[in-house]
């Protein structure tokens, strides 16, 4: 996915960092849950993560996490998510989550939306296509 935690020194992440003790899909909620060696538990919506967002069920019921504990893996999607990132609220790269910014902006409605799309209009609107010749 692209997301690096950086550290000072070697081996201090893995001292540090919270990792995975146990992970599954919780069907009932339509959540991929977390159990972290601090006692907390994460849980989150596969679509909303990079990689997992069109996944069905069954896809999901697989996880394998990482020896570490750093990361976690669906094997039937072969899809990896970096734990400490997750932690941070990154759920893909960083084009991915623009990339869902700017759909979920362009579907919204605004005034200011309108009105640009009004002064666009009595310029003559946006140009026709041309029509491939044969």
């Amino acid at each position: 996915m692209g997301l690096i935690w950086r550290t000072s020194a070697p081996g201090i992440l893995q001292a540090t960092a919270p990792r995975a003790l146990a992970v599954h899909y919780d069907r009932r909620i339509g959540r991929i849950v977390i159990h972290l060696n601090s006692g907390s538990d994460v849980a989150f919506s596969p679509r909303d993560a990079q990689g997992l967002e069109n996944a069905r069920a069954y896809e999901l019921e697989e996880i394998e996490i990482s020896p570490s504990g750093l990361g976690i893996h669906f094997p039937k999607l072969d899809v990896d998510i970096y734990v400490p990132a997750l932690l941070e609220g990154f759920l893909g790269s960083r084009k991915w989550i623009a990339a869902r910014l700017g759909a979920a902006g362009g579907k919204s409605r605004s005034a200011a939306k309108r009105m640009a799309s009004k002064r666009n209009g009595k310029l003559g609107g946006r140009p026709r296509k041309a029509l491939a010749k044969v």
